[in-house]
């Protein structure tokens, strides 16, 4: 495993131990997209049902467990535990949307026509996706707490790297996954925005805010 993976998992998974943080210790989940959540719940169970079919590694066999627990977990927090807290009225993205062309494309663009592969295809491409209700949620209300700017930045470093993992392996290993590149190229551009925003105004101590 190179340093880029490495770090991209880290990045990834600090993301998600902020978001649960923030919710846990606020007791509130307010300005948080239950539905991106719903889709990052259904991207890891998609993508990680290889967990019943072949053993990688204890790092690989951990790390799939922690994000299916936790994406899990956090769905919990936000429609169960403190749903009272829960802006629905503003996390409005019509998610089938994004799930019905994903489906679909899954099924037409994977590398073998079998259930696994194709599932796992799709939650590449949703995966691509799944932060547009948030950050749609985000410029309904006009704003992000400093904690919600700082998940989502982690979870933006996550893939960035993971794009720069795919090049070293290409380079290195002569290894190529265009699917997986084109979704990870996908959503990095979604958080462009959002990376110059963070820089400018969260990192000078300012409360990021976007045009409603």
């Amino acid at each position: 495993m190179n340093i880029f993976r490495l770090t991209g998992d880290l990045s990834h998974l600090a993301a998600i131990i902020i978001l649960l943080l923030k919710i846990w210790k606020t007791r509130s989940c307010a300005g948080i997209s239950g539905k991106s959540q719903v889709l990052f719940a259904l991207v890891f169970t998609t993508r990680y049902l290889d967990l019943l079919t072949a053993f990688i590694s204890l790092y690989n066999t951990s790390m799939k467990v922690i994000y299916i627990g936790c994406a899990y977990a956090t769905v919990y927090l936000i429609y169960l535990k403190f749903k009272a807290t829960y802006d629905g009225n503003h996390d409005t993205f019509r998610v089938e949307f994004l799930v019905v062309p994903v489906g679909g494309l899954a099924f037409l663009v994977n590398h073998d026509f079998s259930p696994l592969e194709i599932l796992w295809t799709f939650s590449i491409y949703l995966e691509s996706v799944a932060i547009l209700p948030q950050l749609f949620m985000i410029s309904k209300t006009g704003e992000a707490e400093t904690i919600t700017t700082h998940y989502l930045f982690f979870l933006g470093l996550y893939r960035a790297l993971y794009l720069i993992n795919w090049i070293w392996r290409f380079y290195f290993e002569g290894f190529f996954d265009m699917i997986a590149i084109v979704a990870g190229v996908v959503q990095t551009i979604l958080y462009c925005d959002f990376f110059y925003l963070y820089v400018t105004k969260v990192l000078k101590g300012k409360k990021l805010s976007l045009p409603a």
